[in-house]
């Protein structure tokens, strides 16, 4: 599950306000993430039942397990499930591996609503080679064929540090490994999937960003686009950052689904309960409208369900959470 150093997303200042990802433009649909390195957390049915009380139609499971899977059974949640990067290098090295992780983590578990599996999580960052990306991603495509399961998408999750250029309309991919793995997706009909951050990018470069603008709540338009296009709020530039640097990989026809964008309620002095408020709630609220160079509804997943106190790194890391373990929201959200 994504844990982000500011490190990962300090990069290229001269990007000032803008840089990378997200939105499809099909579903409109809010999803969170099920993180477990918490301690004292519900159980897989206990978050079930969370979930469906919300309202939350969608959920990311970081850690695939049994108890978790059967909890999902007959749910209705739409799920993206992540292979782990521990995984990308046996499901890069055969058919068979990948057959096998299909068979265990998909087909073993009758009643799922699976929309995507996510092949590797901001790799290598968080582990695993870029090598192993593309031919893990295809293995996994081809044995969902075989079983049956073609209607599921295969991905891989990145974030921003992947792309570079301001403003938006000028987003190219930085990292070599993405143009192929844009083209490739672009051939099975596949979203990417983005972790986007406007908290992130805010941390990244104060000097340039407006507190405002990272929060949805900047009164006018920021920054204005080399196509004239006018952005209010961060969120909407990061977006068409990447779908800028799709185009430019010749994968124009690639959507963009939101895996993770959160905001920490403690830690830091921008990480408080109202910013994270403010921010979560205004992108629930913003999800139907689309971005300046994509309007269209947005398929986002609020990063993450509980804050998680065995998380490592900055003390944010452990106050993402919309809930609290003792299942309590960690402050008002309305879905």
């Amino acid at each position: 599950m994504a844990k982000h150093g500011a490190s990962a997303y300090i990069f290229a200042v001269a990007l000032a306000i803008g840089v990378l990802a997200a939105i499809p433009s099909a579903v409109e649909s809010i999803g969170v993430g099920y993180g477990v390195n918490g301690d004292d957390l519900p159980s897989a049915s206990e978050v079930v039942q969370l979930y469906n009380s919300n309202g939350i139609t969608a959920m990311r499971v970081y850690t695939v397990n049994s108890n978790t899977l059967q909890a999902l059974s007959g749910s209705g949640i739409g799920l993206i499930l992540d292979t782990g990067n521990d995984q990308l290098a046996s499901l890069a090295a055969s058919a068979a591996n990948a057959d096998a992780w299909v068979k265990a983590n998909v087909q073993s578990h009758q009643g799922l609503t699976v929309k995507y599996i996510a092949v590797g999580n901001e790799v290598p960052d968080q582990g695993g080679n870029t090598s192993d990306i593309l031919p893990a991603m295809k293995n996994v495509h081809d044995a969902l064929a075989r079983a049956g399961l073609g209607g599921i998408k295969v991905s891989t999750a990145v974030h921003s540090g992947v792309t570079q250029g301001f403003p938006p309309s000028r987003g190219t991919f930085s990292a070599s490994h993405m143009p192929p793995i844009a083209q490739y997706l672009a051939t099975i009909g596949a979203p990417l999937l983005a972790n986007i951050y406007p908290y992130f990018s805010y941390k990244g470069d104060t000097t340039n960003i407006r507190l405002d603008y990272a929060l949805f709540t900047a009164p006018g338009t920021v920054v204005t686009d080399d196509n004239g296009n006018q952005y209010q709020n961060l969120f909407d530039a990061l977006v068409d950052t990447m779908y800028s640097a799709l185009e430019s990989a010749g994968a124009g026809t690639v959507g963009i689904v939101v895996s993770e964008c959160g905001w920490p309620s403690a830690g830091d002095a921008v990480a408080t309960m109202d910013n994270a408020r403010t921010h979560n709630q205004n992108l629930i609220n913003h999800v139907s409208k689309g971005t300046p160079k994509r309007p269209g509804a947005i398929e986002a997943y609020i990063f993450a369900m509980f804050n998680e106190n065995r998380k490592t790194g900055l003390e944010t890391e452990k106050h993402f959470g919309l809930f609290n373990p003792d299942k309590s929201p960690a402050y008002p959200i309305s879905f």
